[in-house]
């Protein structure tokens, strides 16, 4: 995947990204002292702010390989771009209105916890070694896509930065934990939007304005969908989306449950909805308007840093690649924290000291960070070469295969009290099987009535069906045994209650993270810091226009930045 052609960067721009990294470890190191206890380390003690969790949530669940794609279409076939990346508005909604009070009732210390409270211990240990492998693979090829941006962006080897990118990211999760997570993330949103605020406006600009892109697009440009991408493709991608967003993507869950009530819990959903609605249009309308010209690329993935190349100004440009670098940053700090979580709370804890102290579980939770950075990295360096793409688009499509058994399950015992074990065992397994073998013997595309059916689809469909199926049938026909039906019965009564009503709510100490600054303090700190660096490369802008955007860019953030540190609520 070619992406920028080496040697366009200058100075300014270096200097944005040495910053840049330089501030990600250092909100890891200022968040070390403050990780006593496990909850502090994965669940931000229970006291992370609805809107940090909400920006740490929409910036988790997209990378830089989203980003270009979804511009590539947008350049290629116009509006279905933003359509393709809309199906995350009702997967969201589903997620929200339907499981994130259940998420935070549930009152655990990690995404499979609640499957030995509900189903068993087996079934937990099953969920727990099952994942972690697959999230370890997905991580590596997410690295490879990161690697290859920055080695033709910035002319490093590839595996040079590859290395490089997943120390960065490995470095401050395994210092900070989620609260570094969080913050982090949304200092890359801040980056994002300000990339995104400047491209927006040169880019409508150079192609002639508003009116002359409606006016000389192709037709069926702005229509909602394409040939190539149906309401049959974007239902059946709404259903994969439900549910990642909902119970297979842990990290997504995490922000459910890191927040203090489940009425915060409800408003990190909805701010993740008002995002996914006002992000695309904004993120991926420079793309469409680069047809104008940028006409005749031969690889539409290159759009959006061409077009970033030729409009912005000398920093801005590095800016771009830090948001273009942020977007995969945030996904793989949120993947490394969660895995180890489950490593330390689902394996470590319940398997080889069940009597460990926090101050042991929150070294073991960095060494299983550093862990699971290690072999992401270490897997992205042996798959790194000219077939990485297509071992990406690969696991994209297994991904599709393995969602549906894993996340009906979970969310099962979240809603049905008559889910068995063997019922969510057979759905597994049969999902599984079902999934992989359409996999192998499909082929990529098939004609159904005179329509184009994809794999990816059909996957869907029948990995929903093998897996629904056989929890039904088998949790009908079996039933619960007394023991079985009594743990049901608690663990509902338990997502029933609300929070402070139980007595573990009302008897749990505080822990240092809950005691430590407000975050408010160190978000400020951060955006003013952003704002001095932006001003810092101001005499290197060329063009009244380009010098007059960046400067009020610089001053608000200084502003916004210094009033949000003073405040400190």
């Amino acid at each position: 995947m070619r992406i920028m052609a080496t040697g366009v960067l200058g100075g300014p721009d270096y200097f944005i990204l040495a910053a840049y990294f330089v501030l990600m470890v250092a909100i890891g190191a200022y968040f070390y002292r403050f990780m006593r206890g496990m909850k502090d380390y994965f669940s931000g003690g229970n006291r992370v702010p609805w809107w940090l969790s909400g920006i740490s949530f929409y910036m988790t669940s997209f990378s830089a390989f989203a980003f270009i794609f979804y511009s590539s279409l947008a350049y290629k076939y116009g509006w279905v771009g933003v359509t393709l990346f809309w199906m995350m508005v009702p997967a969201t909604m589903v997620s929200v209105i339907f499981f994130a009070t259940r998420w935070r009732r549930a009152r655990i210390d990690s995404p499979v916890e609640f499957l030995e409270l509900r189903y068993s211990a087996g079934v937990r240990q099953l969920f727990a070694w099952h994942g972690i492998p697959v999230r370890v693979i997905d991580d590596s090829l997410k690295l490879i896509a990161t690697g290859t941006f920055l080695s033709v962006g910035l002319g490093m080897e590839m595996k040079t930065s590859m290395l490089a990118a997943g120390l960065i990211m490995l470095s401050y999760t395994l210092m900070g934990g989620l609260w570094a997570v969080a913050v982090t993330d949304f200092v890359q949103f801040i980056v994002l939007t300000l990339a995104i605020a400047v491209v927006l406006p040169l880019s409508i600009a150079e192609a002639g304005g508003f009116v002359a892109i409606l006016r000389n697009s192709p037709e069926g440009f702005f229509h909602l969908t394409a040939p190539q991408f149906s309401w049959f493709y974007i239902c059946t991608q709404v259903i994969v989306a439900s549910l990642c967003y909902s119970a297979l993507h842990w990290q997504l869950v995490q922000r459910y449950y890191c927040v203090p009530t489940e009425r915060d819990a409800l408003k990190v959903g909805w701010l993740v909805v008002i995002l996914n609605v006002i992000g695309p249009p904004v993120m991926f309308f420079p793309a469409m308007a680069a047809r104008h010209f940028l006409g005749g690329l031969s690889d539409e993935a290159q759009v959006y840093p061409l077009l970033c190349a030729r409009l912005l100004p000398p920093g801005m440009l590095g800016l771009m690649i830090a948001a273009m670098f942020s977007a995969t940053m945030s996904t793989l700090s949120s993947d490394y924290n969660v895995c180890a979580n489950v490593l330390t709370s689902d394996v470590y804890r319940r398997l080889v000291r069940p009597a460990a102290s926090q101050r042991e579980l929150v070294l073991v939770g960095r060494l299983a960070t550093l862990l699971v950075g290690v072999l992401s990295i270490g897997l992205a360096l042996l798959l790194a070469g000219s077939s990485g793409e297509r071992q990406f688009r690969n696991m994209v499509t297994l991904f599709s295969a393995t969602a549906a058994p894993v996340a009906i399950p979970m969310l099962v015992g979240l809603t049905w009290k008559r889910a068995t074990t063997a019922g969510v065992l057979a759905g597994f397994l049969i999902g599984t099987a079902t999934g992989l073998t359409m996999f192998w013997r499909l082929p990529d595309e098939m004609a159904f009535f005179g329509a184009i059916v994809r794999r990816e689809n059909l996957i869907t469909i029948g990995t929903c069906i093998g897996t629904v199926a056989p929890i039904l049938l088998a949790s009908w026909a079996r039933g619960m045994g007394d023991r079985e039906r009594a743990r049901a019965e608690a663990f509902h009564r338990r997502l029933a209650t609300p929070l402070g009503e139980l007595d573990e709510d009302r008897t749990a100490t505080p822990t240092a993270a809950r005691q430590a600054l407000s975050p408010f303090r160190v978000v400020g700190v951060c955006i003013a810091f952003i704002g001095v660096v932006m001003l810092a490369v101001q005499p290197w802008i060329v063009g009244r226009p380009s010098a007059t955007l960046s400067l009020a860019m610089s001053g608000s953030l200084l502003v916004v930045g210094a009033l949000m540190a003073i405040r400190k609520k």
